[in-house]
């Protein structure tokens, strides 16, 4: 006999019962996925507070801050981003006038390096990448006199070269490594296929490769930009003139006129941070793309 349409219907398999999925009821959730939930969420609230104080003491007098520190500010001193934003423009575009020039040189030539290591035949190319893999465990802070020295003797000191240059050299060590390695994961049946249609390396470079590095190039652009725009000694050594002093110097010497006072400082802090934020907000889907795509893999 065989069973109706209804029984067929209303049939679930044990295993899926036993978990819970009977047609139209919800899973419900288990107690561990509970507390991971509650435990992201009380580290999320943790990671965003220090912002949050910030933005709120930046609105408050000194006065205010010591008699209300946990408080909302009475009255907002909205005039404290004014007054930071005066001072702070020029180190911010001295700061995005070096970013404009440097992001697009180090991928252009990381990307080529990259290339060349992972799909270029040559004598000592292993060598090559090993010694390029080997700099990533120098730390900068060892490499600062002996650039000072160089710069200094070519006569680049106070000038936006004293900034671009090192930047554009010091940013090719991590983009080489991640874009070699990317290229190197590709399949070589991609690369073949167009050889044989009469590509050259060039070609291949501009259609293929390029196209298929977009999120690790946006991977490389994110990091460098954050390391040109959080950097302190090098351009505190190496520019003295303000007009040409980036951010990270400037907010120092413009928390110094204020005398400690509080919110101008912390208004300027805020500032500076909203470049950061409008980034990752822009690339964070191709910054995640590119970890996840292979771009992280050795």
């Amino acid at each position: 006999m065989r069973p109706s349409r209804n029984a067929r219907s209303t049939h679930v398999p044990l295993a899926l019962q036993e978990r819970g999925w009977r047609r139209g009821s919800k899973r419900r959730p288990r107690p561990l996925e509970v507390l991971s939930w509650m435990a992201l969420l009380i580290l999320l609230a943790l990671s965003l507070l220090p912002f949050v104080m910030m933005l709120l003491l930046s609105l408050k007098t000194n006065a205010d801050i010591f008699t209300r520190f946990w408080g909302l500010p009475q009255p907002a001193r909205w005039d404290f981003y004014r007054d930071a934003a005066v001072a702070l423009k020029g180190y911010l575009l001295n700061t995005l006038i070096v970013t404009a020039v440097v992001v697009p040189g180090v991928l252009l030539f990381s990307s080529l390096s990259g290339y060349a290591l992972a799909r270029l035949s040559f004598r000592g190319r292993d060598g090559v990448f090993a010694l390029i893999l080997a700099l990533l465990v120098v730390p900068g802070i060892l490499t600062l006199i002996p650039t000072y020295a160089l710069v200094q003797s070519m006569g680049l000191l106070n000038t936006r070269w004293a900034l671009i240059l090192p930047y554009l050299a010091g940013g090719q060590v991590l983009g080489v490594v991640l874009c070699r390695t990317f290229f190197a994961s590709l399949p070589d049946e991609l690369f073949e296929a167009m050889r044989l249609d009469g590509a050259g390396d060039v070609q291949i470079y501009r259609h293929l490769a390029l196209p298929l590095s977009l999120p690790t190039l946006a991977t490389i652009a994110i990091m460098t930009t954050l390391g040109i725009y959080n950097d302190y000694i090098w351009p505190l050594v190496t520019i003295s003139d303000s007009s040409l002093q980036t951010f990270t110097v400037g907010v120092t010497r413009f928390a110094g006129e204020f005398n400690l006072d509080y919110g101008p400082t912390l208004a300027g802090y805020v500032i500076g941070s909203l470049p950061l934020i409008a980034l990752f907000a822009i690339g964070m889907r191709a910054f995640v793309q590119g970890v996840t795509s292979g771009a992280l893999k050795a």
